[in-house]
């Protein structure tokens, strides 16, 4: 999915060179995708309620293998944004439904899952550059052999002739390789049910926080800005460095490399540390790290050290927040594919938002540094909304167990013998005095035709015994026989 987001910016000028447009009369296309993304989040929401996960991110990837081979083909700008549009949907639908299918398969160890997933993003943003550029990239010096030998000079031989530029092959390739793996999504949902293999779900009954809703609006604004911020860095880092800092190409371009290269190997090394790591500890961290960052590049904001080393750890701290804040929601509460759609919109307007925000600013606020202050501004908005969340979320009451289920208070025995024994001398005590006489005179000469008895001379002191003291004993052979 990230190789679809990052191969649009270096093959730009081939797509305005199809559509016979120049490149600022097509930046609506971004607009179209982003629009896209968030629909196809929330149809997403709603679809993996009703739907097999499989079914629905086979068709999410068939959707966007086409959409990026007919780009290529694309000669219209209005059917160029159209098709954006509807890779945006995949792509909103991926992102959804990819979250929440680690969330139901692994449940609480998907702590690692997820951070292997975000690191492939990554790693996909890194790669297709290199697609676009290197593999199939114009040859500038024609009389220099190609790194890649005569098959792609073969192959760029015959793309020189036909109606295809050389970098839209980069479209053709992941388009092939999204049909690829929405082929092994269709052969994993006809496994499950053609063998009828129950899918693994996670253990014990799910539960709802008290404050499920309101947790779930607080997760979104916090990815809206995280997210957003995230962006809108790596997007004008290199254009900060060229016009605030004064730097020259070489080493704009190199900051933002060691800012994207250090988001990327953290995201790897968050694999491993997710297994050892609550996802609380990891956010926390990652909040702390991002604040000093941030705090140092707004207050020396032209010190290069500052600038290089802060910048990387800016990098790194953003890495982690986003399957980490995932992970950490699973901890407290169900999330549903609905769920999952709300703070995903959240942050597909903070990547819409907070980018064209910071870009207005930045052509009318040349003398400060605003992208440092959006990112400590976000750093602080965070850092409180996390404590928030956290508190809504640790909230003792659940909405897990209807009020019906709950049980009575227990009663201990003495409890239930009073009220027997209060019913027993309500229904009469002449009733009950003349029935135990009856049964006691039946009990003596029964006790007189077995055996022959010496009465014992009555003593005086001894007390004569009431009814009441034979009905306290239910068993025969502790009655008393009368003298």
């Amino acid at each position: 999915m990230s190789c679809h987001i990052s191969v649009l910016g270096p093959t730009l000028g081939d797509l305005a060179i199809n559509v016979k447009q120049n490149i600022s009369n097509i930046s609506h296309i971004f607009l179209g995708r982003s629009a896209g993304s968030m629909g196809g989040s929330l149809l997403a929401g709603f679809l993996l309620e009703v739907m097999n996960h499989h079914i629905l991110l086979g068709f999410s990837m068939l959707l966007t293998a086409f959409g990026m081979a007919a780009i290529p083909f694309c000669r219209n700008a209005v059917l160029l944004t159209a098709l954006m549009s509807c890779i945006g949907i995949s792509m909103g639908s991926l992102n959804t439904g990819g979250n929440v299918l680690i969330l139901n398969t692994w449940g609480e160890r998907s702590g690692p899952i997820l951070q292997a997933l975000h690191f492939s993003f990554a790693a996909g943003a890194f790669a297709a550059p290199i697609i676009a550029k290197l593999l199939f990239g114009e040859d500038d010096q024609p009389h220099e052999k190609s790194i890649l030998g005569s098959k792609t000079n073969q192959l760029l031989t015959l793309t020189q002739n036909s109606s295809i530029s050389p970098s839209m092959w980069a479209y053709i390739m992941i388009g092939a390789f999204a049909l690829f793996v929405s082929l092994l999504f269709f052969i994993m949902y006809f496994r499950i049910t053609l063998l009828r293999e129950p899918a693994r779900a996670t253990s014990g009954k799910q539960i709802m926080a008290k404050h499920h809703n309101v947790l779930i609006f607080f997760l979104s604004f916090f990815f809206f800005w995280y997210v957003g911020t995230e962006v809108a860095y790596g997007s004008f880092i290199y254009t900060y460095a060229k016009d605030y800092i004064h730097l020259d190409t070489s080493q704009a371009a190199g900051l933002n490399s060691l800012f994207w290269g250090t988001y990327a190997a953290t995201r790897g090394l968050a694999i491993f540390f997710a297994a050892c790591m609550k996802p609380g500890s990891m956010i926390v961290l990652s909040l702390l790290a991002s604040s000093l960052s941030s705090l140092l590049l707004s207050l020396f904001s032209s010190n290069m050290v500052i600038l290089w080393s802060c910048t990387a750890l800016y990098g790194a701290s953003m890495a982690t927040t986003f399957p980490s804040g995932i992970s950490w929601l699973k901890q407290y509460t169900t999330v549903t594919g609905r769920s999952a759609a709300m703070f995903l919109v959240g942050s597909v307007l903070g990547t819409m938002v907070l980018p064209a925000l910071i870009g207005f600013l930045l052509g009318k606020v040349q003398e400060l540094p605003v992208l440092m202050y959006l990112s400590l501004a976000t750093a602080i908005i965070t850092s409180i909304i996390f404590p928030i969340m956290y508190k809504l979320a640790t909230s003792p009451s659940r909405s897990g167990q209807n009020p019906q289920d709950k049980k009575p208070p227990e009663i201990s025995d003495s409890e239930h013998c009073i009220p027997l024994r209060d019913m027993r001398s309500n229904q009469g005590d002449e009733e009950q005095e003349a029935d135990l006489l009856n049964k006691t005179s039946a009990a003596a000469t029964l006790v007189l035709e077995s055996s022959p008895v010496t009465f014992p001379t009555c003593d005086p002191s001894t007390e004569p015994v009431s009814p009441s003291a034979l009905s306290a004993s239910d068993s025969p052979e502790r009655r008393p026989v009368l003298s």
